[in-house]
């Protein structure tokens, strides 16, 4: 295998806003958890996806305070919160907004105004997404690629910072309309919220069993969170880190007709379908989030590994053989991560020529 390229090091000025950010985040963990206990990771994930501008799908259970958890994390960062409740009969006009006749009492002229929807707002909870038909998914999804809604042939900017939380429970399936894989690889993560602890569950029940209510501090402004978006952007990283990104992807996918088949036995077992190049997109751009987050200057093979589940679980299809064996998205990417090591080379003839 050639020689790694090294990443350009950041600047000290660089170096120093991270820092900050690195305080800053433990100042807002900090606020956060004055109303949510626990929910650590999905904590971290959800900032995550918000400072790589991409958007997630929370998967729970009711009552997992998953409304609460995006409503705090809003105040803190100062930005406008909207909720949508997916039902049914939820139309595409109800997300986005609609055009209402206005007539002028002094000369009688009708105009047409358009009356801005729940989606004009810096983070949407789009609240049980898959109860409502495909057409009324659709409106959301276009306002989430392409930050803009078009109504009457006009175009309205959403506001920025624009960040969509889909929630789905994962029990009640009846009448329920799933995202389809291609939609759901809009989603830069997929987050598991699991049920609190014993110990976690106790100072839940203390909490919201009293009368005393907590409020949050402010820690950022929209402003600042768009800033601190470009600047993930910048941090560099290393070609092995990408190399390992792109074996960690690949090894997933089936090879052309007439190809050799190099991927782990397990994949070829379970996976009917792999990642797309979104998925290493969106590794890289996570863990770039992952190591400024933590005040480091560069991404290391432990970022990418870190948020390997949450960016892959929902881009993995599995078989009816992993159905039969309980064998489930995470499962296979708990294997992918041991079976894939950093010097591993995905025999494929394109590899040798785009890594440096």
């Amino acid at each position: 295998m050639s020689d790694n390229a090294s990443p350009t090091p950041p600047d000290d000025d660089v170096a120093q806003m991270i820092q900050q950010i690195r305080d800053l985040s433990a100042q807002l963990q900090s606020e956060i958890g004055k109303v949510i206990v626990g929910q650590q990771d999905v904590i971290d994930q959800l900032l995550m996806a918000l400072l790589c501008k991409g958007h997630a799908v929370l998967v729970g259970v009711p009552g997992l305070a998953k409304t609460l958890l995006i409503s705090t994390i809003s105040k803190t960062l100062s930005l406008g919160f909207s909720r949508i409740q997916f039902t049914p009969d939820l139309m595409p006009s109800d997300i986005t907004g609609t055009e209402v006749i206005e007539e002028d009492r002094g000369t009688g002229k009708r105009n047409l105004r358009f009356v801005k929807g729940p989606v004009f707002a810096n983070v949407i909870l789009a609240d049980e997404i898959n109860r409502t038909p495909p057409k009324t998914q659709a409106a959301l999804l276009e306002a989430m690629q392409e930050h803009q809604v078009t109504a009457a042939g006009y175009r309205h900017a959403l506001p920025q910072p624009f960040f969509v939380l889909a929630t789905q429970n994962p029990i009640e399936q009846e009448g329920t309309y799933p995202l389809p894989e291609a939609q759901l690889d809009r989603f830069m993560f997929m987050i598991q919220v699991d049920y609190p602890t014993a110990s976690e569950e106790m100072e839940i029940v203390r909490r919201t069993t009293a009368r005393h209510k907590v409020s949050v501090e402010h820690v950022l402004d929209a402003d600042q969170v768009l800033k601190i978006q470009d600047l993930v952007r910048d941090v560099p990283v290393a070609d092995h880190v990408i190399q390992y990104t792109l074996n960690l992807v690949r090894a997933t996918r089936a090879p052309k007709r007439g190809v050799d088949d190099h991927r782990p036995a397990f994949i070829q077992q379970y996976i009917s379908w792999g990642a797309g190049p979104r998925a290493s997109q969106n590794l890289i751009m996570a863990g770039k989030a992952r190591s400024v987050l933590q005040g480091r200057t560069h991404v290391t093979v432990e970022d990418i590994a870190a948020v390997a589940h949450p960016v892959l679980r929902h881009r993995l299809m599995v078989n009816f053989n992993a159905q039969a064996d309980g064998i489930t998205p995470d499962d296979v990417i708990d294997r992918l991560l041991d079976s894939v090591k950093l010097d591993d080379q995905i025999k494929d003839p394109t590899m040798s020529s785009v890594i440096r």
